[in-house]
């Protein structure tokens, strides 16, 4: 079956009733038929119906043996880094989420975990910074916010060869667009608030993993630590799942047609979205993914970050606020809010400008959100030519 198909058929219906939708347990606890003796459930930290029912649809999304749900996307990325020690090697993409920076450089770091960062859309700077404690390859691709684009089957080999676990975070793409178990990962994580739940409703994480004794060693640490999906939360995103393939495609058409508007505008100096033929790893996104997202990042000639933000207080319909994947458009200015937690200097060697804006695009019409961004930055030239006048 198609992955269409088996989103909506994976979810089991209600033994019980019959019922189509599969019902939120909101309970802590379960009875048993005897001390150790239950149906499956003793507390809801440990295994939850609802939520087991949603791990099992992201484990057949991924095509995956496991599916893990954690209470947000760092819960995962915080469960995946208990599985190091201390003396251990991450190479992680160097614009990597601001999140998962502060979460390597604050606190792990205090455990003698150390983290390099490479840009691995080149292959070659990934095999250059291996080392004998390297145990963890940390992708995200696209990355945020740049868009970059990473050979996972190319990436996958060299981990492979170094003994080291790959993981791939495949938020941007979502299981509609790329498959990285298939390309040779070991670990898949996604921020389920983003584009598998879908309407910025829910905040929750998800790891995949194709290994079965991976994905217990993954279980443990959530059940031993609790940070694990609530089952209103669960609920939530096995709704949004439902319509992942139609929104994702969408989304992914409107974003070409913003993306093109954007690359042809006079204020821009550059667009980073896969989908456009000037994007250097457009070839690569080709191969790997079936489609090219709703991000979109650009940067302004005048490369100030207060020029950035000027714009952003204009836009109408789309609303400036973390976040993306949701079915409304979102913007936002990532060295003031996604990655401000990341230093300037790293910020500008991973090719985040000042002036840097992303985007992620909704479910309105393009033509709208096009004008919506037309009107924006007329406004700003409004602006600085009263200003000039002055």
């Amino acid at each position: 079956m198609r992955i269409e198909t088996r989103i909506l058929h994976t979810l089991p219906h209600d033994p019980l009733t019959g019922a189509v939708s599969v019902p939120i347990y909101q309970t802590s606890t379960f009875e048993q038929e005897a001390p150790g003796i239950n149906k499956g459930f003793d507390y809801s930290r440990t295994n939850n119906p609802t939520r087991q029912a949603f791990e099992e649809l992201l484990a057949e999304l991924e095509g995956g043996t496991r599916g893990i749900a954690f209470s947000s996307g760092l819960a995962a990325v915080d469960a995946v880094l208990k599985l190091l020690s201390s003396g251990d090697e991450i190479i992680a993409v160097d614009d990597i989420y601001g999140g998962t920076y502060r979460a390597l450089h604050t606190i792990y770091n205090r455990f003698g975990i150390t983290v390099k960062h490479a840009d691995t859309s080149d292959p070659g700077n990934v095999l250059e910074a291996i080392r004998p404690r390297t145990k963890l390859i940390w992708l995200e691709t696209p990355t945020n916010p740049t868009l970059k684009v990473s050979d996972i089957r190319a990436i996958a080999s060299i981990a492979k060869a170094a003994n080291a676990l790959l993981l791939v975070d495949n938020t941007f793409c979502s299981p509609i667009a790329q498959q990285p178990l298939k390309l040779g990962a070991d670990i898949v994580l996604h921020s389920i608030t983003k584009y598998i739940a879908g309407h910025s409703d829910v905040i929750g994480g998800g790891i995949v993993v194709k290994d079965e004794e991976l994905g217990q060693r993954i279980k443990y640490v959530q059940n031993a630590t609790g940070a694990v999906l609530g089952p209103q939360d669960s609920w939530l995103a096995i709704r949004g799942a439902q319509t992942l393939s139609l929104r994702y495609a969408h989304i992914s058409n409107s974003a070409q047609k913003v993306a093109e508007f954007l690359s042809s505008h006079p204020d821009v100096a550059g667009v980073n979205y896969p989908g456009l033929r000037s994007h250097p790893n457009h070839l690569v996104a080709r191969a790997q993914s079936s489609a090219f997202g709703g991000v979109i990042s650009f940067w302004l000639k005048d490369d100030r970050e207060e020029a950035a933000v000027e714009l952003v207080k204009y836009t109408q319909l789309i609303t400036l606020a973390e976040s993306l994947g949701g079915v409304k458009s979102l913007v936002c200015v990532p060295s003031r809010m996604t990655h401000a937690s990341v230093p300037r200097d790293a910020r500008i060697a991973a090719g985040i400008h000042d002036s840097l804006v992303r985007v992620s695009i909704g479910l309105e019409h393009p033509a709208d959100l096009i004008g919506d961004l037309e009107q924006a930055f007329a406004k700003v030239t409004e602006r600085v030519t009263e200003q000039t006048l002055a």
